[in-house]
């Protein structure tokens, strides 16, 4: 699983680590996401990755691959497939500014968490930039100052 938060045998969010390490996160979305019922009993008990998945607009609708919902572990030969492409519910107005901004080039639209909200499973997809090696080790070497400068104040 990527990232997450477990509250009494119930996961109240999937989060993409790796979404803040290899790209620069712009403007986020939320949309909804259409499912089948032993695909949502499956994200209930925390068995999603959406470490490897992207989101494509294709027809003026937003569909999302490559995010693995395991089978549900009770269900039956009607079980879901784990790799499917899923759509994703958004409104025509932020379809076509996600469009615009995409066809200018070098952005991706990549999700960065999925949560419950009012009893729905919702979808974080954020418009990103990819870094280079040398922006992730610019990065690495601040948190590990970062990390340093706090020991140093923890300690005196």
């Amino acid at each position: 699983m990527s990232g997450a938060v477990k509250t009494a045998n119930r996961y109240k969010e999937i989060r993409n680590r790796k979404v803040r390490h290899k790209y620069f996160v712009g403007q986020t979305y939320e949309a909804g996401i259409i499912l089948t019922g032993t695909e949502v009993k499956s994200i209930r008990f925390g068995k999603v990755q959406i470490g490897e998945a992207f989101v494509r607009i294709e027809k003026g609708k937003v569909i999302l691959y490559h995010a693995h919902i395991a089978e549900y572990i009770f269900g039956n030969t009607s079980n879901h497939e784990p790799y499917r492409p899923r759509q994703l519910l958004l409104h025509k107005k932020e379809i076509r500014q996600i469009e615009m901004t995409m066809q200018s080039g070098g952005k991706a639209l990549i999700p960065t968490r999925m949560h419950f909200k009012k009893g729905l499973i919702k979808i974080e997809i954020a418009l990103c930039t990819g870094k280079k090696m040398y922006d992730k080790r610019e990065d690495l070497k601040k948190r590990v100052a970062l990390k340093e400068a706090q020991r140093a104040m923890k300690g005196v």
